[in-house]
């Protein structure tokens, strides 16, 4: 963009110079309809300079609402995978059986305690000397509803695929698998689909950046499938929380 400012500019100039060049040389007859022509030229050219800078400053505004908007969403879809891989031992990409999950499962509350029991195998090996041996003890006192636990009376989580923003019934993807046998997940959206209806190349632009207050590449996701990791790509600016 800074590359059509510069030629706006440089026409601007040359405009305002050829006005000068006219002044001088052109016959006064002429002058008043070739003034009002040239300075027609320079009020549009001028226009045309600004809405190039405010229309960068207005989507620049209208993405981080967006983005702000889907990141909550993509933080309740970390939040149900974390819950699902704590009772399932692993994490899942399908959206029905996380929301089927959300509805039905519980937490177990347990409670560990330390305790010493008579070591037979050693009280043997040692002649009837009684030996003892620490454990620690598990005690299972209850169940908490998952949904309770992650949102309370909130029934968010049964839309948390949907892409709350940007293209019209558009859904975030979620893929999940092993990384050298550790669970990963990642669940994403295209920038394309968050800012859909935009001007095509700042879209195409925002989709290459590369800054550490921006967000990275041509994605917003959680999670990740080539490194084991639950956090998002955005930084702190776009979220209180990771």
């Amino acid at each position: 963009m800074l590359t059509v400012i510069l030629a706006i500019v440089i026409v601007i100039l040359l405009t305002i110079g050829i006005v000068w060049v006219i002044d001088k040389f052109v016959p006064k007859n002429f002058k008043p309809i070739l003034h009002i022509l040239l300075w027609a030229i320079i009020a549009f050219l001028g226009y045309q300079t600004f809405m190039s800078v405010y229309g960068e400053i207005k989507f620049n505004q209208l993405k981080v609402k967006r983005y702000h908007l889907a990141i909550e969403k993509l933080k309740d879809i970390r939040d149900a995978e974390l819950a699902y891989k704590q009772v399932n031992g692993k994490f899942t990409d399908n959206f029905d059986a996380l929301v089927s999950f959300i509805d039905t499962a519980k937490f177990t509350i347990t409670q560990r305690r330390d305790s010493t029991i008579i070591d037979e195998e050693m009280t043997k090996r040692f002649g009837g000397v009684t030996m003892t041996k620490d454990i620690v003890i598990i005690d299972t006192l209850g169940y908490v509803p998952v949904k309770d636990s992650l949102f309370g009376a909130d029934t968010r989580y049964k839309t948390m695929m949907n892409v709350p923003v940007g293209k019209p019934g558009a859904k975030f993807e979620l893929k999940a698998g092993l990384l050298d046998n550790i669970p990963v997940f990642e669940a994403s959206v295209d920038k394309a689909i968050l800012l859909d209806g935009e001007d095509k190349n700042l879209i195409a632009k925002e989709k290459q950046v590369v800054s550490v207050d921006g967000v990275n590449g041509p994605r917003l996701t959680v999670g990740s499938m080539d490194e084991v990791k639950t956090i998002g790509n955005w930084p702190k600016n776009y979220s209180t929380e990771q």
